[in-house]
């Protein structure tokens, strides 16, 4: 448990160094090409969720997150021990790793910091808090897809 709080710790600080590092070198010229039209470093201040929905509903989201870290929290902890779960302890780390970052800018911005803009598909601007969320949670989703539950119950 101790060694699942200090990568969730890591995971968070390495967040919010990178969207400190957005505010004080990207902010000032709002966007800097990486790879013509592959990838631009853009400063957004993001008011709303996914891709700008709900844009200025700031504590719907707090409270949202809040309900969804103490869920995550609590199947975490109901988890049985054993190598079988790592997996899914580790999406389940990923996954709160993002929501505490991305918690972290509503608390104190009022906002969240996206600075990477992948060009070539158009895809809206995001940062590494929810790189963490989504690709814990397309991880979590295959793992309970296909983890062998006949040996055991899936905890619910």
């Amino acid at each position: 448990m101790i060694w699942s709080l200090f990568i969730c710790a890591a995971l968070v600080v390495l967040d919010q160094i990178t969207k400190f590092c957005a505010v004080s070198f990207l902010k000032p010229v709002e966007s800097v090409t990486l790879a013509q039209g592959i990838l631009d470093l853009t400063y957004v201040e993001n008011r709303g969720m996914a891709f700008g929905f709900l844009q200025g509903a700031r504590w719907l989201f707090v409270g949202l997150t809040l309900l969804i870290l103490v869920g995550i929290a609590i199947y975490y902890v109901r988890l049985p021990r054993g190598p079988k779960y790592r997996k899914v302890r580790f999406a389940l780390i990923l996954i709160s790793s993002g929501a505490a970052g991305n918690l972290i800018d509503r608390f104190r911005n009022g906002f969240v910091v996206d600075f990477f803009h992948v060009r070539f598909v158009d895809f809206p601007v995001f940062n590494i808090a929810d790189s963490y969320v989504v690709v814990g949670t397309i991880f979590f989703a295959l793992i309970m897809i296909f983890l062998n539950w006949e040996d055991e119950k899936p905890v619910v």
